[in-house]
């Protein structure tokens, strides 16, 4: 029991040293200043000099930088930061997705054109069962076809 105990401690101790943490390929979305052209083409050179990086998208306009390929978002948000911006992670989501974008907390004078700030409270993100009834009332696509009447 002495040896065979020894030689399972000395395989497992092995066994679990050689294994190495997956990578699993990332899409990291952040929020960070960037007043122009000089400051977008900047903040893409860092980002895309990040290990793991294998394609960064930068669009100044909307103040969002994307980042793909091996990177998790704590080490894409401390490099952003380093370069003196104020970043965060995206707090927007797209319009059609949230149930009531104009309530308190969700709309966001700053957002995107066609983006809200996201939230995870269910009174705001989706419908509930008597809302839903009603907007299923009526159609977009056929404006005659109400079924009220």
């Amino acid at each position: 029991m002495g040896v065979s105990g020894t030689l399972d401690y000395f395989s497992d101790l092995i066994s679990t040293a050689s294994r190495r943490k997956k990578r699993t390929l990332n899409t990291v979305s952040i929020k960070i200043r960037m007043d122009c052209e000089g400051c977008g083409h900047r903040v893409k050179k860092v980002l895309s000099n990040m290990r793991g990086a294998k394609q960064v998208t930068v669009d100044w306009k909307i103040q969002k930088a994307t980042v793909f390929g091996f990177v998790e978002q704590k080490k894409v948000l401390k490099v952003a930061k380093a370069m003196g911006k104020k970043v965060e992670p995206w707090p927007y989501v797209p319009y059609e997705i949230m149930a009531h974008p104009y309530a308190p907390g969700v709309y966001d004078k700053k957002a995107p054109p066609n983006f809200v700030r996201g939230t995870d409270e269910p009174g705001v993100a989706t419908l509930n069962p008597v809302e839903e009834r009603y907007t299923l009332m009526f159609s977009d696509d056929n404006p005659y076809a109400c079924s009220i009447m």
